[in-house]
């Protein structure tokens, strides 16, 4: 019987981002080139109807695009032709344009500030930082804490 050997492990540099990473990557790849469409097709509008739309999806040679109301979607149609044009000049294989009626999302909410990492927070920080066998974790953690600390002690009356 033989003995199985485990497998060399690869050696990592640290913590990889979510979206370099299998199914998520894929994901952002899509969604950043959706974006890009968006952004290139919607250019080639003209203003009004430019800040009214939406691109949404290529699906099967259909160029989806969102629109808020039937008004704001005849108006686009219109351009059908434009469109098509300028996204075949980008390599697109499209063949038709379907507008949808529907509210576009809001834009992303304004967040409060962030509010300044205590000094208690700081020391647990540190805490954990002294716990950890992977040096790079534990400098990110002790990074983190120095700026607790930090915009803990920029509060505090000067003398």
């Amino acid at each position: 019987m033989q003995r199985s050997t485990p497998s060399p492990r690869r050696p990592t540099r640290g913590l990889k981002s979510a979206i370099d990473v299998g199914p998520i990557a894929s994901l952002a790849r899509r969604a950043k080139q959706l974006d890009d469409l968006d952004r290139q097709l919607r250019q080639t509008l003209p203003n009004p109807l430019r800040d009214q739309v939406r691109f949404a999806d290529l699906r099967e040679g259909r160029l989806v695009f969102l629109a808020p109301s039937p008004a704001w979607a005849s108006r686009l149609r219109l351009h059908q032709a434009q469109i098509l044009e300028a996204a075949r000049a980008m390599g697109t294989r499209a063949s038709s344009v379907t507008v949808k009626v529907a509210s576009l999302p809001p834009g992303l909410p304004e967040l409060p500030p962030a509010k300044p990492l205590s000094v208690g927070a700081a020391g647990h920080l540190q805490a954990a930082a002294a716990s950890m066998s992977d040096p790079e974790l534990r400098a990110m953690f002790l990074r983190l804490a120095s700026v607790a600390a930090r915009g803990a002690h920029d509060d505090e009356p000067q003398d």
